[in-house]
């Protein structure tokens, strides 16, 4: 095998992907929380593996029937026109994202597991920290 044939095979025959980004949305800014998911959004689009941690207020966004107050306006560029961050995390997980809400978001909250969306995970702080310590995958914070 050449170099050449090992690096591709190293690059897509793994299970680990290559391009890889955690966003930990915590703000319960409305205009936040619809940046965060239109840049998670453009990040997916240009081929990262997202991991999305929702905690404090952001948790409310992985409640099934969770709709935020009102719409937020995107760039005029963009012909959506108007997005809730909930309906675009909801197009972010049907395309893979891999979505959880922080450890401490359930038990403080009247809220239990069977609210969660379905798909949405509670994440374990272990592996959640091992994410953050990896050098590979970079941490956006909103």
């Amino acid at each position: 095998m050449s170099l050449g044939t090992a690096a591709l095979a190293d690059n897509h025959g793994g299970d680990e992907p290559q391009d890889r980004a955690l966003v930990i949305l915590t703000s319960d800014s409305l205009q936040t929380q619809g940046m965060a998911m239109i840049l998670s959004n453009a990040m997916q689009q240009q081929g990262t593996d997202l991991h999305i941690l929702l905690c404090d207020a952001a948790g409310h966004l992985a409640v099934e029937g969770y709709e935020s107050a009102e719409a937020i306006n995107t760039p005029p560029s963009n012909p959506a026109g108007q997005v809730k961050p909930e309906g675009i995390l909801q197009m972010l997980m049907e395309k893979g994202a891999q979505v959880d809400v922080c450890a401490i978001y359930l038990p403080n909250s009247d809220l239990g597991e069977d609210n969660l969306r379905e798909g949405v995970g509670v994440a374990a702080p272990g592996p959640m920290a091992e994410m953050m310590r990896d050098p590979s995958i970079p941490v956006y914070s909103f």
